[in-house]
């Protein structure tokens, strides 16, 4: 899907910096200068999201990576990377020449996927724990940022991908994988997760259905400028 059509999406959604989704006042502080979202929240009720088996029969991991454009050399990081999956298999795409950085917001997670990196002896790979408002990554380091199955747990939404911006190089992109259906059923519906990428500088690029992958891929790259975080406009879906 190229641009123009993407664009055609945004038509059952306003943009508005009011009338905001009625959450509570514990948003961690750093969220503070930036929009709440407007639409709710999927908890995380498991760091993995199918069997690997499973998945790898259905020849999910090798599909997305290479409509990704993912290839050796690259440096790639796993957002919401979970029990690793995508990590174990992103690591042997990339190879010797290439690095992956692994980022979960969950402490565990992050200790039980550094054994299996250590056990499997992953020598490109690292890892880093982040925050619901911060993947943390260094900046212009990125050729690609995979988010798979995992978008629809993001609180922060607008602070998240303004601070994800400055990680990816210069034709760097953010690819999602995730459902086309309601927040409430652990997905995200496509004119959603575009509102919301358009809103903080981003660009969508293409849309591919994927459902051995449980949904969409789509691919985003940076727009020119990003807005300063008290000019973002809510994407509103209410």
């Amino acid at each position: 899907m190229k641009p123009s059509v993407c664009l055609l999406f945004l038509s059952a959604f306003l943009l508005s910096g009011c009338d905001q989704w009625p959450f509570g006042e514990d948003r961690p502080g750093s969220a503070s200068e930036f929009p709440r979202a407007n639409r709710p929240v999927a908890p995380t009720v498991s760091t993995r999201w199918a069997d690997e088996d499973v998945r790898d029969r259905l020849g999910e991991a090798d599909d997305v990576m290479s409509n990704a454009g993912i290839e050796p050399g690259m440096w790639v990081a796993d957002i919401g990377a979970g029990d690793g999956y995508y990590t174990v298999r992103l690591s042997e795409r990339v190879g010797p020449g290439g690095r992956v950085l692994a980022q979960d917001i969950l402490p565990a997670a992050i200790e039980k996927l550094g054994v299996r990196i250590n056990r499997e002896r992953l020598d490109n790979v690292a890892i880093k724990l982040g925050a619901p408002d911060d993947p943390k990554l260094p900046a212009n380091s990125f050729d690609r940022v995979l988010m798979v199955h995992m978008y629809h747990e993001i609180e922060e939404p607008y602070a998240f991908l303004w601070r994800l911006w400055p990680a990816l190089r210069g034709d760097g992109e953010v690819i999602v994988v995730d459902g086309n259906r309601p927040i409430a059923q652990h997905g995200t519906p496509l004119p959603l997760l575009i509102c919301e990428f358009q809103a903080v500088g981003y660009r969508p690029v293409e849309f591919i259905e994927k459902p051995n992958a449980g949904g969409y891929l789509a691919r985003f790259v940076r727009a020119r400028t990003r807005p300063a975080p008290g000019d973002i406009r809510v994407c509103n879906n209410i």
